[in-house]
């Protein structure tokens, strides 16, 4: 029964009641504001610099930073920082450093300017993005210390919605100030609502790591808990059909992955405003993708991981064609709008779909770890061709680079048919919890 409660929907009525709610609401907010601001939001201001389609590519590499943060997650649970850890805490002082160096990245980018020193904004964005990694980090190692198991639920609600508000600031809002104010305005207003963030984090009560009295493992017995473990688990259980288990979630967002990474420059160079692209990706866009979110989750429960996981494969990919039609056809608004509603919802429910197939298909004994290990394995992949796009449209031209890109789904489709032959996703359909995280769609 108390499980149950602690994953309900997040009531007004529950963040009066435990203020430790509203503490994730403002370290949510801190946590979702940075990213789009590295990624789609930084890809805009570059084209609009009229920065080359493959240097923006590239440059979406410092996402990686997100993927990778299990390499250092062991030092920050470990370390003290000198001063601070005494005044606040571990927990807290990391935050808190990771939070200055948030905004120290957002101010440099602001005094950026793309076309004169390009690799002064690379800087940056590197900075920014290391430290919302470790910021992560931190805020989830302060969630599951400050709240029983029973409660974890609506911690994570809490701070689900925070991260929607940061992305909705930092997607839309930061368009809407550069549309009437300039680049250096809007990354600095950004930057200052970061200040959020840090409130939650000075609030917050101390908590510090339950086994800090242990001492620190060495960098084998790390590696050996943090991944040789739960990969030798998922070995043990799934024998040769992990090849095409690590295939599937390797290819699975792969369209939406790649041709994200395009996406601002796309359609900016389709003659879209920053106010158009404000309002119909980052705002009617999210919207449709939180609906595409739920009808993903009921159809896992009504068809089961299997047939969701195949629909949502084949339409994500294909929707990608959408965008090769908007390629051909130019500046068409009413064009634009249909092919983010269709990219958005069926991205999302494939997102859906794909967070329950892989929450199925971790072990009760490396829950954690094993999600953390699959959900990276998923976007790696698509974050390294993603670093190729630019070069890709410079060689096909958009239209064929969406085309090339949907037809990703065909191979999707043949693993997921295998995969099901085989009777893979049926003991995961019993066993997957309901996702913990949102999907959202990569051209959003």
């Amino acid at each position: 029964m108390a499980a149950a409660k602690g994953r309900r929907g997040l009531r007004p009525r529950d963040v009066v009641e435990d203020p430790r709610l509203l503490l994730m609401l403002a370290l949510g907010f801190g946590c979702g504001l940075p990213i789009l601001l590295v990624f789609s939001t930084l890809s805009a201001w570059l084209a609009t610099a009229g920065i080359q389609r493959a240097s923006i590519g590239l440059l979406s590499y410092v996402s990686f930073a997100y993927s990778l943060k299990f390499i250092w997650a062991p030092v920050i649970d470990r370390v003290d920082l000198p001063v601070l850890a005494r005044l606040l805490g571990r927990r807290r002082a990391w935050m808190l450093l990771a939070q200055i160096g948030v905004i120290a990245g957002l101010i440099g980018m602001s005094f950026g300017a793309p076309n004169e020193d390009l690799f002064f904004i690379v800087v940056c964005a590197l900075v920014t993005a290391f430290a919302s990694a470790t910021q992560d980090i931190v805020v989830d190692g302060w969630r599951i210390d400050a709240a029983p198991t029973e409660r974890q639920g609506l911690m994570l609600g809490s701070y689900q919605l925070g991260y929607a508000i940061a992305r909705a600031f930092a997607g839309a809002g930061a368009l809407y100030i550069a549309q009437g104010y300039g680049w250096q305005m809007a990354y600095e207003a950004m930057a200052l609502l970061m200040l959020v963030g840090i409130v939650g984090c000075l609030a917050a009560p101390r908590q510090d790591p339950v086994d800090q009295a242990a001492g620190p493992r060495g960098v084998g017995e790390t590696l050996r808990i943090a991944v040789v473990e739960p990969f030798g688990d998922l070995i043990r259980r799934k024998g040769a059909r992990l090849i095409l288990i690590l295939s599937l979630i390797m290819l699975y967002r792969l369209p939406d992955i790649i041709s994200g990474v395009m996406a601002q420059p796309f359609y900016i160079e389709q003659g879209f405003s920053l106010v158009e692209i404000a309002n119909v990706t980052k705002v009617y866009g999210v919207i449709v993708g939180l609906a595409g979110a739920l009808a993903g989750g009921w159809a896992v429960m009504r068809f089961g991981i299997q047939a969701s996981l195949l629909f949502g494969g084949i339409v994500a990919a294909a929707s990608n064609l959408m965008f090769a039609w908007l390629a051909v056809s130019g500046h068409d608004t009413a064009l634009f709008v249909a092919s983010i509603s269709i990219d958005n919802f069926s991205g999302n429910f494939a997102g859906t779909a794909l967070i329950a197939y892989m929450s199925g298909l971790t072990s009760p004994a490396f829950v954690a770890t094993q999600y953390a290990l699959l959900s990276s394995l998923y976007a790696l992949p698509g974050k390294f061709i993603g670093g190729f796009s630019g070069f890709m449209v410079d060689a096909l031209g958009y239209p064929q680079f969406f085309v090339a890109s949907a037809l990703i789904g065909i191979p999707v489709a043949l693993l997921c048919l295998a995969l099901a032959a085989l009777g893979e996703g049926r003991e995961e359909a019993a066993a997957a919890p309901p996702p913990e995280e949102e999907a959202v769609a990569a051209k959003a």
